[in-house]
């Protein structure tokens, strides 16, 4: 009787069993990565005057130095910077949603003076200045390529590609190398 049931039991399963690969998708994945992967590591020539004490420019750097997005920032954007990301060439029409803003959030893996949850994934930014930029070891230079594409000298970095993305503009990663270098 067992084995009457088992037979019965397969018998029926295999009536109602059909076959659904024609209604499963399949994307091509080979376009999904190539869509997906990053250009090749540039390097970039710092723009004349980006590095500056100016004021306005420090504060820009540190706001994207410590937020992660303008849409969860804790404070208001200074003069220059919004919390709003409108793409370039983009009409925008009452009641379109526009994207917020992505920052850095490069307090996530490095310290900095005045940090609060400071990483300690990459290297220790406080006091870069004097430990750095005036014993001659980095360069105002080395600054801005690290910011904008440090694949240029470490090919496996985890750093974020921030001017070859297009994440930030040559102005903005200029604000951020002027906040890291400027006194605290």
């Amino acid at each position: 009787m067992k084995k009457s049931l088992i037979i019965s039991l397969v018998a029926t399963a295999s009536l109602f069993a059909a076959d659904y690969s024609s209604v499963i998708e399949h994307p091509n994945a080979s376009k999904m990565i190539e869509k997906d992967a990053l250009a090749p590591a540039k390097a970039y020539t710092i723009p004349t005057g980006c590095i500056t004490t100016d004021a306005d420019a420090i504060a820009r750097g540190k706001f994207i130095f410590h937020n992660l997005n303008g849409k969860k920032a804790k404070k208001n954007p200074p003069k220059g910077l919004s919390r709003k990301q409108m793409k370039p060439g983009k009409t925008y029409l009452p009641g379109d949603k526009i994207p917020a803003k992505q920052y850095g959030n490069c307090v996530a893996c490095h310290d900095i003076e005045g940090a609060r949850g400071a990483g300690n994934i990459g290297p220790d930014l406080t006091n870069y200045q004097n430990s750095f930029i005036k014993t001659g070891v980095r360069n105002y230079q080395f600054v801005y390529q690290k910011i904008s594409d440090p694949r240029i000298d470490n090919p496996k970095t985890h750093m974020t590609v921030n001017l070859t993305t297009k994440l930030f503009t040559p102005r903005e990663i200029c604000d951020i190398a002027s906040y890291v270098i400027s006194p605290k």
